[in-house]
């Protein structure tokens, strides 16, 4: 299992456990993390799941793709370290992972 702090806007976290091969959105609606809403179920179709991913964490959570970041032009408050949380896999590489909850999705 890995594992993954959630940081609301008001400094609140949760650390839950996911699976590996799940992505951290699919981890944030099994454990009913506030502020992920996740409108299109994961197929990079909507930015209702954006996050700010850690500056110490995001050489190993990737870059977005060129269709993520089509999708982030839809999301508030962009900025760098934006990632669309359905887009990053879970693994042991990964392990540790801190993301942040924007203020609101859209």
């Amino acid at each position: 299992m890995t594992k993954i702090t959630f940081i609301q806007p008001d400094g609140a976290s949760q650390t839950v456990e996911a699976e590996n091969g799940l992505t951290v959105m699919e981890a944030a609606k099994l454990n009913d993390i506030e502020g992920i809403e996740a409108e299109c179920g994961g197929a990079c179709a909507c930015a209702t799941c954006h996050v700010y991913v850690d500056e110490a964490w995001r050489a190993a959570a990737g870059k977005p793709s060129e269709m993520e970041e089509d999708m982030l032009d839809f999301a508030f408050d962009v900025r760098d370290g934006s990632r669309l949380c359905c887009q990053i896999r879970v693994s042991a590489g990964i392990d540790g992972l801190i993301v942040r909850v924007p203020a609101k999705q859209f």
